[in-house]
């Protein structure tokens, strides 16, 4: 897929049990068919409720029904329908992470950005993001809602540093520290851009943006326009990089973005 159509995923509140599970484990292996997860007509068919939370989280439900918040060349790159079993295939896909939040809300109760604010924002001591700036992105493809999300650099910066932390923020655990490193493990490879985690950019054999390398355990998440937190647990280092993508044409590409990160790295390892 081409990384322009990327946005933002930040899921570190489903590691906890949720309402009606008994492990994280029973939670992960739970499917959309005993979750209830369906969608407009064409609806799911059997097979494809057959996709765990663990393939969603993975981007390999299988499950390629029309979907909300890509774009028109994700739309014609997402493969037919049927044409992969559940947890079989990797594929960079929005439905995936749009029905984890509806699975997400169902057995909550609470909106994702409430959740946000009260499990994230606040132990991390954020300083600029809001639940009420969260606005879901609706329309007739699908039931299930985008939920994109802004966040500052200094704010995305805590997020970062709380994964190179392995959950950690002030001396507490916020986030289980299984879960960070289940997150950050390469459970698809997915060739130049390395491997992909729970909705994480993992880097394999040093593969994970254009024409560099980097270290080993590097892991990242990646916003359209150029959007970057880089964490690097070798070098002890979170690399944050903000675009202003409200006036179009201020993008960063990923080629531009991996000069800058190696030019960043390279003065990490001169000192």
């Amino acid at each position: 897929m081409p990384r322009a159509s990327k946005r933002w995923r930040i899921w570190a509140i489903p590691c906890r049990s949720l309402p009606g599970t008994s492990s994280l484990t029973t939670w992960l292996d739970a499917t959309l068919g005993e979750l209830g997860v369906d969608d407009n007509e064409p609806a799911l068919t059997a097979a494809e409720k057959r996709a765990t939370v663990a393939d969603l989280l993975k981007s390999r439900s299988g499950v390629y029904h029309p979907t909300l918040y890509e774009t028109a060349a994700m739309a014609a790159k997402r493969p037919a329908r049927g044409s992969h079993a559940p947890g079989s295939f990797w594929y960079y896909n929005n439905w995936d992470f749009n029905a984890l939040n509806t699975v997400y809300e169902a057995r909550t109760k609470t909106s994702i950005y409430t959740a946000f604010a009260q499990r994230m924002a606040q132990p991390l001591q954020m300083q600029d993001w809001r639940a009420e700036d969260g606005v879901y992105f609706t329309g007739e493809q699908s039931v299930h809602a985008a939920y994109p999300m802004r966040m500052s650099a200094r704010d995305l910066a805590r997020f970062g540093l709380l994964y190179l932390r392995g959950g950690q923020w002030a001396g507490k655990q916020v986030v289980p520290a299984d879960w960070v490193h289940q997150s950050v493990q390469p459970h698809s490879d997915t060739g130049a851009d390395g491997g992909y985690g729970y909705l994480w950019w993992v880097a394999v054999d040093g593969r994970h943006l254009p024409d560099i390398r980097v270290p080993a355990g590097t892991f990242s998440a990646q916003g359209w326009g150029g959007h970057m937190v880089v964490v690097v647990p070798a070098y002890d280092l979170v690399v944050v990089h903000r675009v202003n993508t409200d006036v179009s044409t201020q993008m960063v590409s990923d080629p531009q973005f991996a000069r800058l990160l190696q030019m960043i790295l390279e003065a990490r390892v001169s000192r």
